[in-house]
């Protein structure tokens, strides 16, 4: 009696066939992604931080075959909030070619609880693997790739095709490695292809490393030690929004943590085109300190900024204030860094952004202002005289 897989290919996903991640973790079953190598993750402070690192927000399998069904075996982690109802399970985006061909979900997984939203306390129940399933690609050789949900933890266990896969070829793209906060790593996105930095990397015709962290762009000296020791052709680093709502540091700190963050990444990439972004429009943070409360009023979770506004003049920081003071950096770097350069975040997401796509929860964007942040983007870095612009040869 034939099976339906009898004549199917198992692969082992390797190294060769990912792109986007830093290290890789061998478990009991397959392979976790990470997004910041071993050393960093040593270092880490919180579970804030070890979750976020390990979605693998811009992880992807990128392979060539003639297949027309691809089965992919997951363990998912997956987050919920106590008191709340579940998310949506996360999304696989396939691309073939570049163009967005077929989505799945895995339901199986393990349940990471979130009992408490300050402190970011957790349980976890254990779950069973799944299956992300995709049929009726389209005939030929092409170029396939998997996005693996980037707010869901995905160990990768195994890959199956009804038809030989090899690593997709190297197409020449530049590589843009980009650090960044919640929004940066895809909070409210609708799928992984569909975070501002993604949309922005398929614009600019670059290939992604995304370093967003949700709650974790805070300056910290690991963070900066990846960003030297990875390769990257264009880099770009936002920062502002995490200091604020964390109420992690005053302005006498900030300064010299910028200097030195940005003094490391130089370490390894002395001339590659690194662009500072600062915050996108926040009003609830514009003017007003951290730290940043939930606010569950009418049984919405929205956010509230806490601090004083009067206790700016003695360094409590608030977005206007880092927007200043990283515009005064960068203009001091830059008269001996030809290649450093700035943008105001509001000009991702400013005033008119803001009416047009209202914050739902008055820190993130929905999935219409991801789209317009990732054009916005592209336009700014990418066209004819922007700074990561292409040059002609």
């Amino acid at each position: 009696m034939t099976t339906e897989h009898e004549n199917w290919i198992t692969t082992p996903v390797t190294a060769d066939l990912l792109r986007g991640f830093l290290d890789l973790e061998p478990t009991a079953r397959g392979l976790l992604p990470h997004r910041l190598p071993a050393r960093a993750r040593r270092q880490i402070p919180d579970d804030r931080l070890a979750v976020a690192e390990a979605q693998p927000s811009g992880v992807r399998l990128a392979f060539r075959t003639r297949a027309a069904t691809i089965e992919l075996d997951t363990l998912p982690t997956k987050r919920v909030y106590r008191g709340f109802p579940p998310p949506p399970d996360g999304v696989y985006d396939l691309l073939v070619d570049g163009r967005l061909t077929a989505q799945a979900t895995v339901p199986e997984g393990n349940v990471r609880t979130i009992t408490d939203m300050v402190t970011q306390s957790a349980e976890l129940t254990e779950g069973s693997a799944g299956t992300a399933r995709f049929t009726d690609l389209p005939a030929g050789d092409k170029d396939v790739e998997i996005w693996l949900p980037h707010n869901e933890i995905t160990e990768l266990i195994s890959l199956r095709t009804d038809a030989p896969v090899e690593p997709a070829p190297d197409r020449g793209h530049r590589v843009w490695l980009h650090h960044g906060s919640s929004i940066s790593h895809g909070s409210n996105a609708a799928h992984p292809t569909a975070t501002w930095p993604a949309l922005a990397a398929a614009r600019g015709g670059v290939e992604l490393v995304n370093l967003g962290f949700s709650g974790s762009a805070l300056l910290d000296p690991f963070t900066a030690r990846a960003i030297r020791d990875t390769p990257a052709d264009l880099i770009s680093i936002k920062i502002g929004i995490n200091v604020v709502n964390t109420d992690a540091m005053r302005l006498r700190a900030f300064t010299p943590a910028v200097h030195g963050f940005l003094d490391t990444v130089r370490e390894g990439h002395p001339t590659t085109p690194l662009l500072v972004v600062s915050p996108l429009l926040c009003p609830v943070q514009e003017d007003t300190p951290g730290p940043l409360a939930p606010d569950f009023d009418g049984g919405t979770l929205r956010f509230r900024a806490t601090g004083d506004p009067a206790e700016r003049a003695a360094g409590r920081l608030t977005l206007n204030i880092i927007r200043d003071e990283l515009a005064r950096i960068v203009a001091q770097r830059a008269a001996e860094d030809s290649n450093l350069h700035y943008l105001d975040g509001r000009r991702l997401y400013g005033e008119k952004e803001y009416a047009e796509h209202p914050l739902p929860d008055a820190l993130h964007p929905d999935p219409a202002g991801h789209l317009r942040i990732g054009e916005n983007f592209a336009r700014l870095a990418y066209n004819d005289g922007a700074p990561f612009a292409a040059k002609s040869s």
